[in-house]
């Protein structure tokens, strides 16, 4: 939990759509969480004083103590009390399916020196606060719903908000430079790439004794990974003449292999020579020169 936010890496939005809250700990001993199978005890005996619980939430203090009516659990010293492990059946911040990202993309080619935002191009003010990408009717629209978003992926709002998840989005430019500029549009799809997604962080505080204190989060929510993709072409006279006379080439290329096939090694080859060479003999009748 010190490693607080950890890095997402570039290109990456982490959204909080529901987090598990254990407040006000501190510095002490208390008993170990029973969801920690190293924690479970009967006697002192299976808390060894100095080992550390494995998948656990501190350091063993040789007591085996009741962490309720029908659990007892090895003591230990850590942050205290244990991490809160309930989990609700919904999502506490389900509203989140209702908010919107701006995504803003710029495509450069230089080498036809050409360049495309996908935001339209508006002298009104207000149009961004009021429009939802929708591929049919707004597709020039950069401001996507969050449940629209994780349905398109193929999964439901309430169900990847409560573990967490990660979406791809993917930005496709596939654009002819031949056609105008505003036929270059920008294609978005949307693929799940994990189920579960949460981290663990907190915030520190000094209490009235001057002892530290922390608030726990584990917070779930969902990772919108973007990536970009494109190409584009436009026709030029060079290119196509070099392509042109290489399928030429190609052509006499394939004739020669297809004759030389045809004449040395088909079974048929004597009837092939005969089809394709004619015998040239001399007129009849015509005297021989001397010398």
């Amino acid at each position: 939990a010190d490693l607080t936010w950890p890095p997402q890496g570039e290109n990456v939005l982490f959204l909080v759509t529901h987090f598990i809250a254990t407040i006000q700990q501190a510095q002490g001993t208390c008993p170990e969480s029973p969801s920690v199978l190293d924690g479970i005890c009967t006697e002192d005996a299976d808390c060894p004083t100095g080992n550390p619980v494995v998948h656990g939430n501190g350091i063993k203090t040789g007591k085996c103590l009741m962490f309720n009516a029908t659990h007892s659990t090895c003591e230990i010293y850590g942050w205290c009390p244990v991490e809160n492990s309930t989990q609700p059946r919904k999502p506490l911040l389900a509203e989140a399916e209702n908010f919107t990202l701006f995504i803003k993309n710029t495509v450069h080619f230089t080498k036809f020196n050409f360049s495309k935002c996908n935001t339209l191009q508006t002298s009104d003010p207000s149009y961004f606060k009021s429009c939802t990408y929708d591929p049919i009717f707004n597709p020039s629209c950069p401001v996507f719903r969050v449940r629209d978003m994780v349905e398109a992926a193929g999964e439901n709002f309430g169900d990847l908000a409560l573990l967490g998840g990660s979406i791809r989005v993917l930005i496709e430019w596939n654009c002819d430079l031949d056609h105008p500029a505003t036929q270059c549009q920008p294609h978005y799809s949307f693929s799940l790439q994990d189920m579960r997604y949460n981290f663990r962080t907190a915030s520190y505080y000094w209490g009235s004794q001057q002892q530290l204190y922390r608030n726990l989060l584990k917070l779930y929510g969902i990772r919108f990974d973007l990536s970009v993709h494109g190409q584009a072409g436009k026709f030029s006279i060079v290119p196509t003449a070099v392509s042109f006379g290489t399928s030429i080439a190609f052509f006499g290329a394939a004739t020669m292999v297809c004759d030389l096939v045809l004449l040395y090694l088909d079974a048929k080859a004597d009837l092939y020579w005969k089809e394709k060479f004619e015998e040239a003999k001399p007129p009849k009748g015509k005297p021989k020169a001397t010398a």
